[in-house]
């Protein structure tokens, strides 16, 4: 499972395709969300824009490892806790949110919001499981000061 997460963190984005299974479009989806953040790595509400979010953002949570991938309005999520999503992130109304479906039917992270961006740390609130702070993920390796022991056991 480690190895496997390791190698998404290697990609700098979310493979297009998907199983074909789960395409239901009840809902108008998001548009691409919008370019904000500031050259210095702005934060702030609604500061979460695709230049601020592209690429790859980690955190752990109850000592296991959450990736959260980005690649234009595409998102990922995969969790060492076995489940993985995807789904979409876009404005909606001026709040920048992720939409995602999940493997294992998780509501956990289903619906959130980018609260803030810069250029190391992201919070993003979701509506099942509350605020995660992401470090970002360059050229696919751990973020310094992310505590990593015990992962993947």
């Amino acid at each position: 499972m480690a190895a496997g997460l390791a190698a998404a963190l290697v990609l700098t984005g979310c493979s297009g395709s998907e199983d074909g299974g789960g395409d239901e479009a009840s809902s108008p989806q998001p548009s691409a969300v919008a370019s904000s953040a500031d050259a210095d790595g702005g934060s702030g509400g609604g500061a979460a824009g695709a230049d601020g979010v592209e690429g790859s953002w980690v955190t752990t949570k109850n000592g296991k490892l959450v990736a959260l991938m980005f690649d234009g309005a595409k998102v990922a999520l995969f969790s060492t806790a076995g489940s993985w999503c995807s789904g979409t992130a876009g404005e909606t109304s001026g709040t920048q949110k992720i939409t995602l479906k999940c493997n294992d039917g998780s509501k956990d992270r289903a619906e959130g919001v980018i609260d803030s961006v810069n250029s190391s740390t992201m919070k993003v609130t979701w509506e099942g499981s509350g605020e995660e702070t992401y470090t970002r993920s360059e050229d696919g390796k751990w973020p310094e000061g992310l505590p990593t022991a015990g992962l993947g056991s």
